[in-house]
């Protein structure tokens, strides 16, 4: 089938749009030397000045009628050695989540199955660990690596920490996708995080390009943090050497037992803002509605996909924090005349 996209010009083909690719870059070309000042004067501009400015870049990279579903299946729970302050999984905190073993690849297949029936392209799978270790549980990944990407399914996973080899072995395996976000800001990290620094996370995605795996990204906002350490967190993302190809924007979902449970939520504008700041600065990836949706009214959603967003986590769970329901989701798709997008539409 021909895909078509409406302009204020004309209504041109997708293949179309390929051919014309080189005059969009020079109109807005992919830069990694984003300034500090750059990414705030962006940040701050007035909110529909901001929106319509990142409607109309990620109409030049993206079809706005396709938003991509992914499911983030937690496939280790609990029990994590990291002290992460918003995390119901670090075994340093008392919540009411309860540690379990690695699941079963048949479990997992089943899993993957019925997200793909419900209309995910990307499967997310996610281990509570600190990093990576070559032992069984790894092999083991390896394997459901192996069988999800079988169904035809992109595949994330995220592991915490991993070296440059165990890269190369999930490349093997047929992994799409590695997350490993940064969370927030240089500056503001020590404060959510002291169990790892911020250079580890950057050494990881390292490894992850290294090994030709595509870097899964972003972080959350909502924690204590002000509007520079949310715009550092963009520059840091928009700077380095090749963008992430997805970015993630999570929203806190406090929990109780978690240092951040009585932490007051993001403003829901502010929020927005972070997505139309992302899709100007790095304009190719998909933008991610990732945890904390579940608060975002369909209006407040809509803004999200007018500012640049073409992505969310689908699914009544996101690891351990409950999500949407797919009803929730099919009622907004149809709403709005947002398609489910079964293959990337960036602009290639």
């Amino acid at each position: 089938m021909t895909t078509t996209l409406s302009t204020n010009q004309s209504t041109i083909t997708k293949s179309e749009l390929n051919n014309t690719k080189s005059d969009t870059l020079h109109n807005n070309p992919i830069r990694t030397n984003w300034t500090l000042e750059e990414v705030k004067q962006v940040y701050t501009m007035p909110l529909i000045e901001l929106v319509f400015k990142a409607a109309s870049i990620h109409r030049q990279f993206h079809d706005p009628r396709y938003v991509q579903k992914c499911t983030l299946l937690s496939i280790k729970t609990g029990a994590c050695p990291e002290d992460c302050a918003y995390c119901p999984q670090s075994a340093r905190y008392n919540t009411e989540i309860k540690p379990e073993p690695l699941m079963d690849l048949k479990s997992v297949m089943a899993a993957a199955q019925h997200a793909k029936n419900n209309g995910s392209s990307r499967f997310c799978m996610g281990a509570a660990w600190r990093e990576v270790k070559n032992n069984d549980d790894f092999e083991q990944v390896l394997s459901m690596v192996k069988e999800v990407s079988k169904l035809d399914l992109e595949v994330c996973v995220t592991l915490g920490m991993l070296s440059l080899e165990q890269a190369k072995r999930l490349k093997e395996a047929g992994l799409t996708a590695y997350n490993h976000n940064l969370d927030t800001s240089r500056d503001y990290y020590e404060k959510i995080i002291t169990t790892r620094t911020y250079q580890n996370r950057l050494d990881t995605l390292n490894n992850v390009s290294s090994a030709g795996i595509n870097v899964c990204c972003g972080g959350i906002v909502g924690m204590g943090e002000n509007d520079e350490d949310r715009i550092s967190l963009i520059h840091t993302l928009a700077t380095l050497p090749q963008h992430p190809e997805s970015v993630p924007v999570n929203a806190l979902v406090p929990v109780d037992g978690t240092p951040l449970a009585q932490q007051k939520p993001i403003a829901k504008f502010d929020y927005i803002r972070m997505i139309a700041t992302a899709r100007i600065t790095m304009p190719a990836a998909r933008v991610r509605l990732s945890a904390g949706r579940l608060s975002l009214s369909f209006a407040e959603q809509a803004l999200c996909f007018m500012a640049g967003a073409n992505s969310i986590f689908a699914g009544e769970k996101l690891l351990t924090t409950p999500n949407c329901e797919q009803d929730q989701d099919e009622m907004m798709f149809n709403l709005l005349g947002i398609k489910s997008d079964p293959e990337s539409t960036i602009m290639q």
